[in-house]
């Protein structure tokens, strides 16, 4: 009798084979021909060589389709097994908004105008300024491109980092050990990987160091080859470290800077890294900038309000 043995290195088992092998079941209704065993991180199937040849096919089209969309059930089976390939059974979605297929298929995507621009432009140039006020989804579409890069093989691994500096409070003064403090002001990007990454991959990610989190300081000495870089609440960096981080950029490597110059945190008479980087990089090749603005805001409707508000209050006081 004829073996082929198929192992599942790019899509979790566990979800693959479903509960109980419920997906196993399913796709071997097409195959009733074949005795088909699924354990571990592979699939083995028995049986006439043109079968276990098809069943192959049918498994990869299912793996490539997992792996893409993050979603498999029985309908997927169905249509994928009696389709002549993966063109047959491609979603529809608007192309220029659409970034990647978050957990459970959900789809993620350029919510506003200068978040479609922020996406072309990621396409064009290594390093993306995304500058504007709270809400406007600046880091989470930074994250879904470096989640879409790593997925796509286009880089090997993720890093996000941060100034440790928010809200006046200092991490020396903070109870617990560096990981304890430094979780709560990383969170908004734990819980952008969420949404893309299933939690148990996304474990093993952090655990590998192929998606890296910590504290801008941890940057400093480091050459950062074929990765996506992510640099979170720019508008909190020095002059000095903000040149430390663009110069730490290595080949193969992107980057995307995000920040708020509304919301500077620092030290007074400290200038703001970010504002800096805005006058001395505007005309460098390679570098490109997008200005988020309260109409580009994807939180409550009131948000968008409430910045308008404060920044007219500004004007005003301004003036007077």
């Amino acid at each position: 009798m004829n073996e082929i043995k198929i192992e599942l290195s790019e899509v979790d088992p566990q979800d693959f084979f479903g509960h109980q092998n419920i997906h196993i079941e399913k796709l071997g209704d097409y195959f009733p021909k074949l005795k088909i065993v699924a354990r571990g991180t592979n699939i083995r199937a028995y049986g006439e060589q043109p079968l276990l040849k098809e069943f192959e096919k049918r498994v990869n089209m299912l793996m490539t389709h997992f792996g893409k969309f993050n979603k498999l059930n029985e309908e997927i089976i169905d249509r994928i097994v009696m389709s002549n390939d993966l063109g047959d059974f491609n979603p529809s979605y608007d192309k220029e908004s659409f970034i990647l297929h978050g957990v459970g298929g959900k789809i993620i995507k350029a919510q506003s105008h200068n978040q479609q621009r922020l996406v072309a432009l990621a396409k064009k140039n290594d390093m993306i300024f995304a500058i504007g006020p709270a809400g406007t989804g600046k880091t989470y579409t930074g994250v879904a491109l470096a989640v879409k890069a790593l997925k796509d093989k286009q880089v090997k691994r993720i890093i996000l980092t941060r100034p440790a500096v928010e809200a006046g409070e200092n991490l020396g003064f903070l109870p617990g050990d560096l990981k304890e403090k430094l979780d709560p002001y990383m969170q908004p990007l734990y819980d952008a990987l969420r949404d893309m990454i299933k939690q148990e991959k996304l474990y093993n990610h952090i655990e590998n160091g192929t998606i890296q989190i910590a504290p801008l300081a941890f940057m400093r000495g480091r050459t950062l080859d074929n990765a996506f870089v992510i640099l979170d609440e720019a508008q909190n960096t020095t002059k000095e470290q903000m040149k430390m981080f663009l110069t730490r950029l290595g080949f193969g490597s992107r980057a995307v800077v995000t920040g708020d110059i509304t919301q500077i945190d620092l030290p007074s008479g400290k200038v703001s890294g970010l504002k800096d980087a805005i006058n001395v990089l505007r005309q460098v090749n390679g570098i490109s900038f997008t200005v988020f603005e309260s109409k580009d805001v994807v939180r409550h409707a009131l948000v968008a309000s409430i910045l308008d508000a404060y920044a007219s209050s500004k004007n005003i006081n301004a003036v007077s």
